[in-house]
């Protein structure tokens, strides 16, 4: 896994994804930088990903954005697909930054969890 490439998913405005970039850039750990506003995700690739994460969907919302509260999910029952499209559609849901190596992935919140996959 250690000769696998990084891969970080950022909003680039996110103080915790600036925090992990430079963790990395200090690491000297050769890394791909994806905004995935400006790159968003698709179905499949976020459902791989929360898949690689080992956590529901649910887990991955962020629920003190704006539209979590304005469209009232947390008093929805919403179905593992149903979030996915909502996330795919509205990708200021995600927590961020989500950090992958090979088939691992982490959400690095606290920041410091990037150092599991260094």
């Amino acid at each position: 896994m250690k000769d696998e490439k990084i891969r970080i998913y950022v909003k680039p405005t996110c103080t915790t994804c600036r925090k992990a970039l430079k963790i990395l850039k200090e690491s000297e750990v050769e890394f791909e930088n994806i905004n995935y506003f400006e790159k968003p995700f698709n179905e499949k690739t976020l459902t791989q990903l929360i898949k690689n994460l080992g956590i529901p969907p649910k887990e991955l919302l962020r629920k003190r954005a704006k539209i979590y509260k304005d469209m009232e999910l947390s008093e929805k029952e919403l179905t593992y697909s149903e979030i996915i499209g909502l996330m795919v559609k509205y990708p200021e849901l995600l927590q961020r930054p989500i950090i992958v190596r090979g088939d691992k992935a982490i959400l690095a919140r606290p920041v410091e969890e990037i150092n599991g996959l260094l």
